[in-house]
Order: C-alpha cells, then structure tokens, then sequence
C-alpha cells in the first residue's frame, strides 16, 4: 500500500514558541508567518486563539 498522505504536526525545524504554526504551515502549504499571523489576529479579536494554540501544542505529536 501506498501512504503517501500528510500528517499534521508540530514542526521541528520552522518553530518558535511551540512549533504549532510551522506545523500548520507545512501541512497546508503555506507560509508559517500567514499563520502566526491570523492566529494572533484570533487570540485578541475573538479571544479564543491563547486556548486554542495551547490545545493545539498538547495534541499536535512533534514532528
């Protein structure tokens, strides 16, 4: 069989707190600054992104 399907998780390489949007980054094929970017956008307007970012670094496996 033939696995050649992506696998989300955190970045080793491209990280800087946690390495969750590198991983992010990586996964959808964007840069990881347009990530971190719309993730601080989150935690302040919406409130919910601290939360979830936090969620993300205890679930995402380390690549």
């Amino acid at each position: 069989m033939n696995n050649d399907y992506k696998k989300l998780k955190r970045s080793g390489s491209n990280r800087m707190i946690c390495g969750v949007c590198g991983g992010l980054g990586e996964y959808l094929n964007v840069d990881p600054t347009v990530i971190r970017i719309l993730w601080v956008f989150c935690a302040f307007a919406l409130g919910s992104g601290i939360l979830a970012y936090i969620i993300a670094a205890i679930i995402m496996p380390e690549g």
